[in-house]
This record gives structure tokens, C-alpha cells and sequence, in this order.
């Protein structure tokens, strides 16, 4: 088993099995060993028998993707839409654009948090019961490592779920859990078309900014309002165009999807790149224009889901 920057070996010897686990950071270390335990404790089940993990890290029993982290600043960037700031320690493995999502752990409504922890044996134990954590996937807008910090934004929700409800009321010096990065950014291309509805805009927003000066294309991002439209920093051969719903329910139209089937996407030789991020009913029908349509292959795009209109507890 081998990952970027680690390595991850089995050895049968008499009596047992050697497991061995080497990374470069102590934290993909952590977590080399939780994935190995778990392959195992899964494939010999209770011939598994006992696991004891010895060397650097022994002693760590905070799982390796895993970030305890605090509120450090709210900021309001538009009438439904909050941005927090979240300050932590060791943050270097969000700086990816390639993994653009987080996990956000919250306590269960009336309890007080208990997070997940590592045992000797290098298996992740998870609360369960009245005390089993409700988890939300986040954009990560923002990342500075040096700093220490990371900042998401939050669409507010009238009938809220946790992730929303804590984006809405959270106030410095607030915890969260925080597990990643994970989810799929973009793969190297010469023409980008990005679209999304106001869930995916810090997405969109973190893809721009990682693109390089010569990058050319078309981003859609369909809004409520008006007062959604921010200034985003983008290559200049990259055309931002906003989609206004003028105060029509999120997922009750087909404009973004309209709006993706009339862009004239280049053909051979300009390797294009498709990323979308909608609702449901959007993400079906964009995914089909660009697979049976335009003809992209799986590796020219990357189209998700984001939510569905009959869930609202974000």
C-alpha cells in the first residue's frame, strides 16, 4: 500500500503478521496506520487478533485527517451566505486544490462534543449513540497554512440542518471538528467550463483562483440575487457569467443547465476540463449534455451533486 509521501507494508512471519507504516508527516503516518488496521480487522476479521502499533506516533490518539479547530472570525458576504474563519494547527494538507472539501463534525443538539480518537491498535473509534456526530461536507474557500487558518462559506438555510445552523449562529471562539481534505477538484487543461449554483460558488471561486494566468473559458454560477455577485479573482480569458434566479427557489428552474447547453465547447486538440456543482436535477441533465452531447470522457469532467431540492438539512 502506497500513498503520496508514505508507505505501507504486510509481512506474514511465524505466529503473526508485521505491519509497518512510514510517511513523511506524522499525521499521514496516523493515518496510514488506521487504513492498514482497518484492511486488516476487515479481511481476517477476528483471526485479526490483537494489533499493537510501536515507534514515532505511538502515543497519538487524535486520527490523522482529523483537525480540532476554532472560530476565529465571521464575516457576512452576502443576505443568506456566511464565511468563517477557522484557525487550527498543522493545516499544510488543505492547501491542495485538488481536494477542495472538508468534513465538518458537530455534537448532536443539548450534548457536549466527543470527538474521534486512535487506539493502540490504530483503528479510528467513533462516538456513537446520543453522542454520534452529525457530518456535513464543506467547501473549503480559503487556506493559509502559515497562518493557521481556513475559511468556508456557509449558505443559510431557513429550515436549517447542523451545518447550516452553525454557519448562521457560530461566534469566535466556537469549535468545530474538521476531517480531510477530500472530493475532486480539476485535472490540467488548456479551456475550463465551471458551473454551479450559489452551494458550489466557493468551489468555483477556490478553482479561479488556481488557475494559471494562460487558462481559458467560461464560468456560470447561477445566484438568488443580485447581491450574491462577488468580485473573483480569475485569469482574464476566463469569462465570469452570473445567473440571476431574481428571488425564485433554488432548484426550481433550468437556467445553469440551459446555460451550459449553449456554450460552444472547443473541440480536439484544446484539452478542455468540465467541473460543475448543482443540485440534483441540474447535475443529471449537465452531466448527460457533456457525456453524450458534447462527448467528454470521464477524465475530461467532474460533474456532482451537491443537494436536492426535497433535502434542506445542510
Amino acid at each position: 500500500m502506497r500513498f503520496e509521501g508514505s508507505r505501507g507494508t504486510l509481512q506474514a512471519v511465524p505466529g503473526r503478521l508485521l505491519l509497518k507504516a512510514e510517511a513523511q508527516l506524522l499525521s499521514d503516518l496516523i493515518s496510514l496506520r488506521a487504513s492498514l488496521a482497518s484492511h486488516l480487522v476487515e479481511f481476517a476479521g477476528k483471526a485479526a487478533g490483537r494489533i499493537v502499533w510501536t515507534g514515532d506516533g505511538s502515543d497519538v490518539t487524535s486520527p490523522g485527517e482529523f483537525r480540532l479547530m476554532k472560530v476565529a472570525g465571521v464575516q457576512t458576504i452576502a443576505p443568506a451566505m456566511r464565511r468563517l474563519t477557522l484557525s487550527g494547527e498543522d493545516l499544510a494538507r488543505f492547501s491542495t486544490a485538488q481536494n477542495l472539501h472538508c468534513k465538518l463534525l458537530f455534537a448532536p443538539a443539548g450534548r457536549g462534543p466527543v470527538w474521534p480518537k486512535v487506539g493502540p491498535d490504530g483503528l479510528i473509534h467513533w462516538p456513537t449513540g446520543e453522542d454520534k456526530l452529525l457530518v456535513r461536507k464543506y467547501t473549503i474557500r480559503h487556506v493559509d497554512a502559515e497562518r493557521g487558518t481556513i475559511a468556508i462559506d456557509f449558505v443559510l438555510h431557513a429550515d436549517a440542518g447542523p451545518g447550516s445552523a452553525f454557519g448562521e449562529n457560530a461566534v469566535v471562539g466556537d469549535v468545530v471538528g474538521v476531517i480531510g481534505p477530500g472530493g475532486l477538484g480539476i485535472r490540467p487543461a488548456d479551456w475550463y467550463l465551471l458551473a454551479g449554483d450559489e452551494t458550489a460558488l466557493p468551489a468555483i471561486a477556490r478553482i479561479l483562483e488556481s488557475l494559471p494566468s494562460s487558462a481559458r473559458g467560461i464560468a456560470l454560477i447561477e445566484v438568488p440575487d443580485r447581491h450574491y455577485v462577488q468580485d473573483l479573482d480569475a485569469p482574464s480569458g476566463i469569462a465570469i457569467r452570473w445567473l440571476s434566479r431574481d428571488g425564485v427557489p433554488a432548484g426550481s428552474t433550468t437556467d445553469l443547465a440551459d446555460a451550459v447547453a449553449t456554450v460552444q465547447i472547443p473541440a480536439s486538440p484544446t484539452r478542455v476540463f468540465a467541473w460543475a456543482g448543482t443540485e440534483f436535477t441540474a447535475f443529471r441533465s449537465i452531466r448527460a449534455h457533456l457525456r453524450q452531447a458534447v462527448g467528454l470522457r470521464a477524465d475530461q469532467h467532474h460533474v456532482v451533486a451537491y443537494w436536492r431540492r426535497s433535502e434542506t438539512k445542510f
